[in-house]
């Protein structure tokens, strides 16, 4: 920390010096500007700032160049300017401590979340879901709270939805409808985000968020690092990773009230993704996490292009501002500009909006809530140069930090429990060999009745050849006793008319 100050922060010089109050920090910030305006420098000279005071931080690195800040800084002409036209004495550069993270596990240890933790409005909103999918989602969830199944990766969640569908009607009634088709979005959609690298992010062992809260052994904050060049490139998982984060922070963290320093300080690069598309409903949420974590002792710095990408409800509570030079090329951005002026409490030195535009590289339009909370009078400033290096640390030193980071061991390896997957492939499989032994004894069933059925025909048939058999052997003695007996009697016919005849010549 600069010589002159221990207890407070040294952010800018104008006509005074401009001192950022440590214990208004919970009361967040905005850092806004034009690409290459400066707004870099002034998030790692604050964070720089509070990681000297023993805060640690926390800071997303969207364009790849803050894993500098494990390096000391190099003397440039810039730098040089600054130190002598401020007045900044024993100025030396330093390296802070520093933890690389990466939801890839590439360029840092992995960042992993759980399905189940991430909850189903967050993955709903990661998934681009209509009110009706949304709807369906919170039903997938429930069911599998209800059957006590775990969905921790993506193959459980897609096991889980497949479930449902296949058994909607037997949660029609309790849980609502379920339509295949809805179902086949949310299908579709899944995979869209593994291909994204949801896979690698959803996940155990999960972040602990309490690992952040970290010191090294000079009571320095540790800078926490997490690589964003890639996850930027997919704005809802970018944008909803921020958005768990900030929940897991407020339900990890208990009241802290009034403070002399944060006990953390984050730093959200490209805010606007947080808010990007996001319904009324989820931008309500964030605005309540974001009121009620600063009594918890969280300072959340936002940093955009433009304060208009923040929503006016979340904007409100960000009392400290820094604000560096905005374009006017079009009449959207000379509105943006107009509101941007708007946003700070005049100073009759100057017109904000036109100093808006006049603003060089380094410079800002700088207010910062006092002691009692009350944002000072807009001033037109330089920003103080970073102790640390301005370049990329390199891959070779993040992979070497990476490696000798004690919780490596930790979060190094996936780790792959049994869950919802594992519990519905073998009920699945269970079924499935019920249902094929059902079929070996039906099977087997038939066969037995087919063979008795045969026996039974023939058993008759023989019967049949037995009583016809029978039949014709005694037609055939009937026949004979018959002819002896047509025989026999003929004879005495005859005999008998011979007779009669005679008698009635006789007579």
């Amino acid at each position: 920390m600069y010589e002159f100050s221990s207890d407070k922060i040294w952010l800018a010089t104008g006509e005074n010096r401009i001192y950022l109050e440590p214990s208004m920090a919970n009361r967040h910030g905005l850092i806004a500007g034009a690409t290459g305006t400066g707004k870099t420098v002034t998030l790692k000279v604050i964070a720089e700032s509070f990681s000297e005071m023993g805060v640690p931080v926390f800071i997303s690195d969207v364009k790849g160049d803050l894993s500098g800040m494990a390096l000391p800084g190099e003397d440039n002409k810039h730098i040089l300017r600054s130190i002598e036209t401020m007045g900044i004495e024993k100025f030396r550069y330093r390296s802070y401590p520093a933890r690389f993270f990466d939801v890839y596990g590439k360029k840092g240890l992995p960042v992993r979340a759980t399905v189940s933790d991430m909850g189903p409005e967050l993955i709903s909103r990661i998934l681009g879901l209509n009110e009706t999918q949304s709807g369906v989602m919170r039903i997938i969830f429930r069911i599998a709270d209800d059957r006590e199944l775990l969905l921790l990766d993506l193959k459980d969640l897609r096991s889980m939805a497949t479930y449902v569908g296949d058994n909607a009607a037997e949660f029609k009634t309790r849980y609502g409808n379920v339509s295949p088709q809805t179902v086949g979005a949310i299908q579709r959609a899944l995979l869209t985000l593994e291909d994204e690298g949801g896979d690698v992010f959803f996940g155990e062992p999960m972040l602990d968020i309490a690992d952040w809260f970290a010191t090294d052994e000079d009571g320095f904050g540790v800078m926490n690092i997490l690589e964003c060049q890639t996850l930027a490139l997919h704005p809802l998982l970018y944008g909803t990773f921020l958005l768990w984060m900030l929940s897991e922070l407020y339900e990890y963290l208990p009241e802290y009230g009034d403070a002399d320093r944060p006990k953390i300080a984050f730093f959200f690069d490209e805010a606007h993704m947080l808010f990007k598309d996001a319904p009324k409903a989820l931008t309500e949420k964030v605005e309540m996490v974001v009121r009620l974590i600063r009594s918890k002792g969280v300072s959340v710095w936002f940093i955009s292009q433009n304060p208009s990408d923040i929503p006016e409800s979340v904007l409100g509570q960000l009392g400290n501002r820094v604000q560096h030079a905005l374009r006017a090329y079009t009449p959207n951005e000379q509105k943006a500009i107009r509101y941007a002026a708007r946003s700070f409490r005049e100073n009759p030195s100057f017109n904000t909006e036109n100093a808006l535009q006049e603003l060089g590289v380094g410079e800002a339009l700088v207010s910062v809530l006092d002691e009692k909370g009350v944002p000072t009078v807009v001033e037109r400033a330089n920003i103080l140069p970073p102790r640390s290096s301005m370049s990329d640390a390199g891959s070779e030193l993040i992979e070497e930090v990476m490696k000798n980071d004690p919780l490596f061991e930790k979060y190094g390896e996936n780790v792959d429990r049994e869950s919802a997957y594992e519990a519905l492939t073998e009920e699945a499989e269970e079924a499935a060999e019920q249902k094929a032994e059902e079929e070996r004894e039906k099977a087997e069933q038939k066969e037995k009745e087919q063979k008795q059925k045969e026996e039974e025909k023939k058993k008759k048939e023989e019967e049949k050849k037995k009583a016809a058999k029978k039949r014709s052997s005694s037609s055939s003695y009937a026949g004979k006793v018959a002819s002896s007996a047509a025989s026999s009697i003929g004879r005495e016919l005859g005999r008998s008319l011979f007779r009669g005849i005679f008698g009635i010549l006789k007579k």
